[in-house]
């Protein structure tokens, strides 16, 4: 969450983060879904995520 607030902040209107059982969690970007831990049961590499929205912007 840092790294994108860092990377991203002019861009950034809200975050949200919803709690759910067992530590799974998606994250969507403009509606589109773009990391889920549910489908790859494993959480994301440090930087994964920001890479992945950095190709959206």
């Amino acid at each position: 969450m840092a790294d994108l607030l860092k990377d991203f902040e002019p861009d950034i209107a809200s975050i949200t983060i919803v709690p759910s059982d067992g530590g799974k969690f998606e994250i969507t970007v403009n509606g589109k879904l773009i990391y889920s831990k549910l489908e790859t049961n494993r959480h994301a590499e440090p930087g994964e995520v920001v890479g992945l929205v950095r190709k959206l912007v």
